[in-house]
This record gives C-alpha cells, sequence and structure tokens, in this order.
C-alpha cells in the first residue's frame, strides 16, 4: 500500500508562501480560533513530515528565536514533535527537531521509497521548490492551500507554484475558516 503524501502550503490571494519586508505577522494577522483550532486536528493524526532543507531551516530559525508569536501555537508545537524526513545534500544530523532523520538524495527518490515504506500519511508543510518536483514527479496526491484574505503584491514573496508544470486540479474539499480564510484541499494531474 502507498501512503499518500499531501502538500499543505499558506498563500496570500496573490499566491505567495511569504512576505518580505511590511508588518503582516504570521499568518498575516488573520489567524482566528477556527484556523488555529482546524490546524491543530489536521495534525493530530499520526503521520510524517516531510521538509526540504531550506523549509526545515527557516522552520527551526523561526522556532529558536522566538520572534514570531505563531510559533506557540498548538499546531505547531503538535507538527514538531511528529515524525520527520529533511531531504537534504548539505545538513548532517543530530537536527534540532525532536524525531527528525536527515535522507540525502533526490528528493523525488527519496519521497517515492518513503510512500511505499510509510505506515501513515506524509505532510509537507512549505518546501515550495521540492514540492513542485515531487508534483510533477506525480507524487503529490494532495494539495491544501490555505489561502488569507491578503494581497502581497509589493511584500509578497516565494511565489507558490512559480515554474511549476502544468496541471488539472479536482477539488475535494473546501471550508472556510473564521469567516475569511478558505482551504481548499485538489487531487493534482499533470496537464497532458
Amino acid at each position: 500500500m502507498t501512503a499518500t503524501y499531501t502538500f499543505d502550503v499558506f498563500s496570500s490571494l496573490d499566491g505567495y508562501g511569504g512576505i518580505s519586508g511590511g508588518d503582516w505577522g504570521g499568518y498575516w494577522g488573520k489567524q482566528g480560533p477556527e484556523l488555529l483550532d482546524h490546524r491543530l486536528s489536521l495534525y493530530g493524526a499520526e503521520q510524517r513530515m516531510v521538509f526540504g532543507a531550506n523549509t526545515y531551516r527557516t522552520f527551526t530559525a523561526l522556532l529558536n528565536s522566538g520572534t514570531e508569536e505563531s510559533v506557540g501555537d498548538p499546531w505547531v508545537t503538535r507538527m514538531r514533535n511528529l515524525p520527520a524526513t529533511v531531504v537534504s545534500s548539505t545538513l548532517d544530523g543530530p537536527l534540532d527537531w525532536p524525531d527528525a532523520t536527515v535522507v540525502s538524495g533526490d528528493a523525488v527518490d527519496v519521497v517515492a521509497r518513503l510512500k511505499g515504506e510509510s505506515d501513515v500519511p506524509l505532510r509537507s508543510h512549505g518546501s515550495l521548490s521540492m514540492n513542485r518536483a515531487l508534483m510533477a514527479a506525480g507524487l503529490v496526491d494532495r494539495i491544501q492551500v490555505t489561502i488569507f484574505p491578503v494581497i502581497t503584491g509589493q511584500t509578497g514573496d516565494d511565489p507558490i507554484f512559480r515554474g511549476a508544470a502544468d496541471f488539472d486540479l479536482e477539488l475535494i474539499e473546501s471550508r472556510t475558516l473564521d469567516g475569511r480564510i478558505q482551504e481548499l484541499t485538489y487531487r493534482p494531474s499533470l496537464h497532458p
């Protein structure tokens, strides 16, 4: 049996995964109790996290700095305590993550092997370039995009799908959280 792989990403309405400058704050300052409770429930189930090296470095820097208020949210704590695989040719263990393993090699090969071996679903939060490559290889079963009600045309960085292949998306779930945040879950298939 093959484990499912979910690419989980936060986005502004205009498709940016992060910001450069500005005073937005975590979640672009739009989080509410419904989003936070939902995120905790998503991460409550047993699963394995998969990160690229850059996302791992960003997460650990944020978590260790304590400057971003959202790093103390219960779902973030739960995510950090899930087993994780970090795909990297530049990092060595041990990692500053309770149950993380570094695996060197091409992400497509690593994740294909994980999907075949894992008894639990796989989830990646962020890791944009890695997940674009995994999508092109047909390894992403679900794309879960949480869209925050902001346009970051001046401060947005990390365009989520820049350079991605063309995909058809089948909407398999949608919800509105806190009356303003959209979570859309799609099944991607490479557009012929």
